[in-house]
């Protein structure tokens, strides 16, 4: 703790260590990994909908960071931990919608981009990084993840279950590239 005086007071005020940005004037708070702990718990509780597994994956999450990881670092780890929990708990499982049937092929492949694209707009949203940093979290592309945080943004305004939501954006990024 520091302390500061302020108008005769003495005030314990947290430390954060501050690094200069390399050829700007302009001064970057570095937040620990224990200054991360309510954005992680956070994402956590969003991406599960439930307290009891939002807590137990903050504590994989943090069982598996180092005291010494940077933010990219944690949150890396905690969408390695959120991946690993998703075919674990039957609520997070496809259900058969007009989107796609039982049969539709690779279903852990729809889950985990629509647990990415989720978890895109989360990290924007309530963790406020920038794209390129979300781009690194996640191991995409930054155009990518643009389109993804748009398409994703727009689903949550209108309701839209994300799984639908990958198909939608798979068949976008087919017909770009053709």
């Amino acid at each position: 703790m520091a302390f500061k005086r302020i108008r005769g007071a003495v005030i314990a005020s947290p430390s954060v260590r501050y690094n200069h940005i390399q050829g700007d004037s302009m001064i970057k708070a570095k937040r620990t990994p224990l200054d991360l702990i309510d954005d992680i718990y956070s994402l956590a509780y969003w991406l599960t909908s439930s307290e009891a597994k939002a807590m137990e994956l903050v504590h994989k999450t943090y069982l598996q960071a180092d005291h010494k990881s940077s933010e990219t670092e944690l949150f890396k780890t905690f969408r390695v931990c959120y991946l690993e929990s998703i075919g674990q708990h039957d609520a997070l499982d496809l259900p058969e919608t007009p989107c796609f049937s039982k049969e539709t092929p690779e279903p852990e492949f729809l889950k985990q981009h629509a647990a990415d694209i989720r978890l895109s707009v989360l990290l924007s949203e309530i963790s406020k990084l920038k794209h390129r940093t979300i781009s690194r979290i996640i191991g995409k592309p930054l155009d990518t993840i643009r389109l993804w945080l748009s398409a994703g943004r727009k689903s949550l305004a209108n309701g839209i279950r994300f799984e639908c939501l990958v198909l939608d954006v798979a068949g976008y990024q087919r017909s770009e590239a053709s």
